[in-house]
C-alpha cells in the first residue's frame, strides 16, 4: 500500500479529507450495480475482483437470458456455475457456498426486485460470509438499490480500455468508473479502477475531477495484490 502523506486520510487546510481506497476483496457481502443497462461492468469488476481459487458463481434464469454466462477461458478464474431459475434458489445456493471449504468466494446473479431478498436475507448472507471469511457478491440486474446490508455497495460504469503497450489497435486493460456509494465506515467515493491482468491486481485512481487530492496524496492510487 503507498503510503499516504497525511495522517488518517486528512488533507491540507482547505481540501477535502482523501477518501480511503476501499477494499472489494474483503470477506463480507457486496453488491454491484451497473449503471447502463447490457453494459456488463459490473459483472467483469467482480471477476477482476475475485481471489484465486475456485469460485461459485450463480445466476437467476432471467440473469442468463439477459445477460448470457461467464465465458470460462477468459476469465482467468476456476468457476463452478449453477444456473437455477428463481432469485430464492441462488440466494439459497449462496448460503450453502459460504459453507464451504472447497471455495475462495462466492457470487450470484440477480434479475430485477426480489422479495426473497429481504433486508433479513442479506443481512444472514453477509454474516456467514464474515463467519466463513469468504467474499460474497450479489450483482443486481435491472433493478433500483434496496434495503440492504451490503458492506459495500458500488455502480459500476464502463470506461474505454488502457492502452496496449504491445499493440496500439488492441484493448489494453479493462477500466470502470466506480462508485462506491455506500460503505461501512467509510463515506462515498469514486473512483476509476483497472484491472492489471499481467499482475492480476486492481489499481484504484481517483477520477479527473479528483486529480488534485491524488496529487496530493503523491500516488494515483493504491494497488490491490
Amino acid at each position: 500500500m503507498s503510503a499516504c502523506p497525511f495522517p488518517f486520510g486528512l488533507a491540507p487546510f482547505g481540501r477535502a479529507p482523501v477518501p480511503a481506497v476501499p477494499e472489494p476483496t474483503a470477506p463480507s457481502l457486496s453488491e454491484a450495480f451497473d449503471t447502463r443497462p447490457l453494459a456488463g461492468a459490473a459483472a467483469g469488476f467482480v471477476l477482476a475482483t475475485l481471489p484465486p481459487g475456485r469460485i461459485m458463481w450463480v445466476q437467476d434464469r432471467l440473469s442468463r437470458i439477459e445477460f448470457g454466462t461467464p465465458f470460462l477461458p477468459g476469465t482467468g478464474r476456476d468457476l463452478l456455475r449453477l444456473d437455477l431459475t428463481r432469485p430464492a434458489d441462488v440466494l439459497a445456493a449462496l448460503e450453502d457456498g459460504l459453507q464451504s471449504r472447497a471455495l475462495a468466494a462466492v457470487v450470484g446473479e440477480i434479475h430485477g426486485p426480489a422479495p426473497a431478498l429481504s433486508f433479513t436475507a442479506s443481512r444472514r448472507l453477509a454474516l456467514r460470509a464474515e463467519t466463513a471469511g469468504l467474499p460474497c457478491w450479489l450483482i443486481r440486474h435491472a433493478t433500483a438499490p434496496e434495503a440492504s446490508a451490503a458492506r459495500m455497495r458500488w455502480r459500476l460504469a464502463p470506461l474505454p480500455s488502457a492502452a496496449n503497450p504491445d499493440d496500439s489497435q488492441a484493448p489494453g486493460d479493462p477500466r470502470w468508473l466506480a462508485e462506491l456509494f455506500r460503505a461501512r465506515g467509510q463515506p462515498p467515493s469514486t473512483w476509476i479502477v483497472r484491472h492489471d491482468r499481467a499482475a492480476d491486481r486492481l489499481d484504484f485512481s481517483a477520477p479527473p475531477r479528483d486529480r488534485e487530492l491524488a496529487d496530493a496524496r503523491g500516488t494515483p492510487g493504491r494497488r490491490m495484490a
